[in-house]
């Protein structure tokens, strides 16, 4: 997740009457503890429209008793669903698209240039919220086009993570709907996409084998990777933390940043009165010293 960006849907304000003031302040620290998303007041109508289907497909006759069932210990499936439920994933292929512009003609060249002095011919890059697979796969498929026939030669598959199992699903799957895919180039779409019978169209195999997605919390205490990455994506997360939370994950992927390597963040997101080893480069891009 993303942790996934939240959209707040037209929703009439009697709705937040389905959802008490304790009830909702339970669901706050909730999901502020488990996933870092700071709830306000005027998600509290988000909240309830979007808690009702788990009463009903649970078997719950309130809100307190199906926090009730999350809270048990280690309820998994329970916080999985809530989370599901309170987030949507909203993303498109190519998103801010000068991004990508800057990864290929910049952060590229220097990761494969440094690996290539350690020598390495491993490239190790992190979408650290990526939601249904769109920003990952399109990382991918411009970084395969750049690399052309020497890809073969490198370790160069990409980790893509989120919290929300649903979000995961559909990103393995790597199927979109039509006008989903209706920002790609022609020849890219041509390239890397398969049409299916029912007018949809799925990444093909050769890329989506590069890409290896897992469940993760960014919320986590520790970030078990082995090696550092040359490059992080974490955009449009911490929008929804509050400062004492986007430090504390600054800093940890910074740490798992390589000397030099290059961190993404959401164009309205800003490492500002951060106290961090990243130093900014251009707008929501930034590069740890060394």
């Amino acid at each position: 997740m993303t942790l996934p960006e939240i959209i707040i849907p037209e929703v009439a304000d009697t709705i937040s009457d389905k959802v008490t003031l304790e009830e909702f302040e339970r669901v706050r620290k909730l999901v502020y503890a488990k996933f870092g998303i700071n709830l306000t007041e005027q998600k509290r109508a988000l909240v309830a429209g979007r808690l009702q289907g788990a009463l009903h497909q649970y078997g719950y006759k309130t809100i307190s008793e199906y926090l009730n069932w999350i809270e048990k210990g280690g309820n998994t499936e329970g916080l999985s669903d809530l989370v599901n439920r309170i987030s949507t994933n909203h993303t498109h292929f190519f998103r801010e698209s000068g991004h990508f512009d800057f990864f290929i003609k910049t952060v590229l060249p220097w990761a494969l240039a440094s690996s290539r002095n350690k020598n390495e011919n491993d490239l190790r890059l992190w979408c650290a919220a990526s939601s249904s697979g769109e920003e990952p796969y399109s990382l991918q498929m411009l970084i395969m086009e750049a690399m052309g026939a020497d890809y073969k030669n490198w370790s160069a598959g990409m980790l893509a993570t989120d919290i929300s199992e649903r979000a995961l699903d559909m990103a393995q799957s790597g199927i979109y709907a039509s006008e989903k895919v209706r920002d790609i180039p022609k020849h890219l779409l041509t390239k890397w996409f398969k049409s299916l019978p029912d007018g949809t169209y799925q990444v093909s195999e050769s890329l989506r084998k590069e890409i290896t997605y897992r469940r993760f919390n960014l919320m986590n205490d520790a970030f078990p990777f082995k090696k550092p990455f040359h490059s992080v994506f974490c955009r449009n997360v911490m929008i929804y933390f509050d400062m004492e939370t986007r430090s504390k994950l600054v800093n940890k992927i910074c740490d798992k940043l390589v000397p030099g390597g290059y961190l993404f963040i959401g164009h309205s997101e800003s490492l500002g009165n951060i106290n961090t080893a990243l130093q900014y480069i251009q707008p929501a891009v930034y590069r740890k010293e060394g």
